[in-house]
């Protein structure tokens, strides 16, 4: 039996936490996504993940330590989601287009009597996308899965980025070292 639970079925997560070489196994947490309307955008993405290890460590119930994240892209005031559609991803990647946004990852572990929730924030820079760039990312690799409708880790990251300030795979969509560290905690 692994030694953490990963209540996650995104395949980056999966990567990041075997590259960093963590025993774990995955368990999905089903869960509403929805959040309360007063919340700050990093309190959002807490308040997700929170929900998701809550979840799975309710249902194993065992000493085992769950690591739950989730990630939202948040562009001005608006926090943007997974696109539903290929309209939606072409939207957003337009919004992106030529501007600054903030990539934050919520992480809650829970496990042996402890709890540790954080946010982890990454400033992303687009350079200007033109429409068929964005059509040709969108038709190829079909981002509706991903929050802000990108993987920084495709072909819109290595052309479309300007520069990142933050850990970039928190944009993948765990900071992964930040991670290990809080296991040391337990």
């Amino acid at each position: 039996m692994a030694k953490y639970v990963l209540a996650s079925q995104s395949p980056r997560r999966k990567q990041l936490l075997e590259w960093a070489e963590v025993d774990f196994e995955i368990i999905i947490a089903d869960i509403d996504e929805s959040y309360p309307s007063d919340l700050q955008p990093d309190e959002v993405a807490i308040h997700i993940a929170y929900n998701k290890a809550k979840a799975i460590n309710d249902k194993i119930n065992n000493d085992r330590t769950i690591i739950a994240a989730d990630t939202i892209v948040v562009l001005g005031n608006d926090i943007i989601g997974k696109p539903k559609d290929r309209k939606e991803a072409v939207e957003i990647l337009q919004r992106l287009s030529s501007n600054h946004h903030k990539v934050i990852t919520g992480v809650s572990i829970i496990g042996k009597g402890k709890e540790i929730s954080f946010a982890d924030v990454t400033d992303v820079e687009f350079h200007p996308l033109t429409k068929e760039q964005i059509e040709f990312y969108v038709d190829k690799y079909k981002p509706y899965d991903k929050a802000g409708a990108y993987a920084i880790q495709e072909w819109i990251g290595v052309v479309g980025i300007k520069c990142i300030h933050g850990d970039f795979y928190n944009v993948m969509g765990l900071p992964v070292s930040r991670v290990v560290q809080a296991l040391q905690q337990f």
